[in-house]
């Protein structure tokens, strides 16, 4: 990684110097053995400095601090040696000439290079206060879909006829097309990750116009219902695919970078084969939770305002998925990160342990607002379309993206590569994240980088065959349900597939982060380098996320 520091005692070319080194890797004197320990010889005992005391250097290397709770195995060549300086107590022998000006080098000290590696293990928690949120909100929601599973049986039991005979309709019309969505989104999301992972080049654009025809297809096969609400849910989806074949037009320019990036970010994935066990578990808990969450459905309906209580029973189940897909996210993260970093291959099991402990706070907090700046990076783009001469119009833009421009800098879905790998909390990471592109000159590639887009239209593909099937399937036995299970395996579709695809969305992170943190890294190529240096020729064009205008920039 870093360049190692030459050994003192190679500088010197000339005199007695170089045949002392000779000399010394097999010379024993005492039964001390001095021999080289970069090349895998002995090492030396305690002593050496001391049995020497004619020689005012002498070649020793050592590896920096291994981290006591994680079995690595370091690269040698990765920048994690330096060469340690003469000790400070070594005897010096005063009548030893100098060797001659002509003959000698200039030395200097090398500097130990630790960087933040105090910090690769820490222990602190990061956002505590979204931590505390979360977990409130966690004991709150297993209570309510605790007491509504109760209430939902007990209508079943005791209640009225009429409170019955509705519960046994939800629950033989409602529950298993649910279900069925559950096991079909999984399905899907490791079929969309694995064709990701082997064919990259070909599914970038196999996802773009497969999300145009599958949704398309779905609200045209609501539309034949002929209902008003499978309508209106119709229209929606019918519109969403007009938007994402407009878009698929519009980044065609940039699909074939985004391919190169997927291919290059995802090497690393063959060396750890149990990265994918996170997603597993991840998965499996998202299925029980919402396998619990639909017989709380149910219960629902046997107590006061329904609807209030869905709708809270819906947000919670967003933010509970998306923060066990941001957990995935920092796991895979760790372990990539710490590939490119230190050339480590740590245990994927530790690293799941730490998403799960002390960087939950990050996950949280994340989860909540990286959704919402990703939403406003469309915003921002349709506000940088405005033109004409409204004063009103220019000035509601410019303070739009004004407050868009600080949040972009204080929060980011790149931060979660620092998240993971040196412990820090979501809006430091997002700012120290912000000023490695700036610092890289490499802002104008991270906002016209299209692989988050293709992470969010496998769900929204995988949510939209869960909508065909379901919706064909309930019109035929419970039409009156139709449109409400449609969305429901939407929604379920969705997030299930996001869990799975984090494991390339965190490659293509630390792919990104990692070369801004060191460029000359030789686990890079010149990629990004080549990229940056077409588009300051003005080879390449992008179309970056706007910030604030030029024309108010010096306002």
């Amino acid at each position: 990684m870093g360049a190692t520091a030459e050994p003192a005692g190679e500088r010197e070319s000339e005199g007695g110097g170089r045949r002392a080194e000779e000399e010394g890797r097999e010379e024993t004197s005492g039964g001390v053995e001095l021999r080289d320990v970069e090349r895998g010889q002995v090492g030396f005992r305690g002593g050496v400095a001391a049995s020497y005391p004619d020689r005012t250097d002498y070649r020793a290397s050592m590896l920096q601090r291994l981290d006591p709770m994680n079995p690595l195995r370091i690269a040698i060549n990765g920048g994690t040696r330096v060469t340690t300086p003469p000790p400070a107590h070594a005897p010096i022998n005063r009548s030893t000439p100098s060797p001659p000006s002509h003959a000698s080098v200039p030395r200097s000290t090398p500097t130990p290079q630790v960087q933040s590696m105090t910090t690769l293990n820490s222990r602190n928690y990061t956002n505590k206060i979204s931590l505390f949120l979360f977990l409130l909100h966690l004991v709150m929601a297993v209570g309510l879909v605790g007491y509504l599973v109760f209430k939902g049986i007990q209508g079943l039991i005791e209640a009225a006829e009429d409170v019955k005979r509705r519960e046994k309709a939800v629950l033989k019309y409602f529950v298993p097309q649910v279900e069925v969505a559950s096991f079909l989104s999984i399905t899907l999301a490791f079929a969309w990750q694995k064709a990701v992972r082997v064919w990259p080049e070909f599914m970038v654009h196999f996802i773009l116009w497969s999300t145009f025809l599958v949704s398309l297809s779905a609200g045209v096969l609501l539309l034949c219902f002929q209902t008003p609400p499978t309508d209106g849910v119709g229209v929606c989806f019918i519109a969403f695919a007009i938007g994402n074949g407009l878009y698929a037009c519009w980044v065609s320019q940039r699909t074939h970078f985004c391919c190169i990036i997927f291919l290059k970010s995802l090497e690393p994935v063959i060396k750890f084969p149990d990265i994918n066990r996170p997603i597993y578990v991840m998965l499996g808990a998202g299925f029980l939770w919402m396998s619990l969450w639909n017989l709380a459905i149910i219960g629902a309906l046997n107590f006061y305002f329904p609807p209030l209580i869905i709708l809270a029973l819906v947000l919670s189940l967003a933010w509970v998925t998306e923060v066990m897909r941001n957990i995935a996210n920092i796991t895979v993260s760790r372990v990539i990160a710490l590939y490119y970093l230190r050339g480590m291959q740590s245990s994927t099991q530790f690293c799941f342990q730490r998403a799960l402990t002390y960087n939950l706070g990050s996950a949280c907090l994340g989860s909540l607002f990286v959704p919402a700046i990703e939403a406003l990076r469309i915003v921002a783009r349709a506000l940088n379309l405005l033109q004409g001469e409204d004063e009103f119009m220019f000035s509601c833009a410019h303070c739009c993206l004004r407050v868009m421009d600080f949040i972009f800098k204080h929060g980011n879905g790149w931060a979660f590569v620092q998240i993971a790998a040196y412990g820090k909390g979501f809006v430091k990471a997002s700012q120290d994240t912000w000023e490695l592109f700036v610092r890289q000159e490499m802002v104008s590639i991270v906002d016209s980088d299209i692989t988050s887009s293709i992470c969010f239209l496998t769900g929204v593909c995988s949510g939209s065959i869960c909508v065909i099937v379901v919706a064909a399937w309930t019109v035929t036995v419970r039409g009156s349900f139709t449109a409400t299970i449609s969305l429901l395996g939407f929604f379920v579709g969705y997030l299930m597939t996001r869990i799975a695809m984090a494991l390339p969305h965190a490659c293509v992170g630390c792919y990104y982060v990692c070369y801004a943190e060191n460029p000359e890294n030789r686990l890079f190529d010149e990629t990004i380098k080549n990229r940056l240096n077409m588009i300051k020729s003005e080879r390449e064009v992008v179309v970056p996320t706007p910030r604030v205008p030029a024309r108010f920039r010096s306002a």
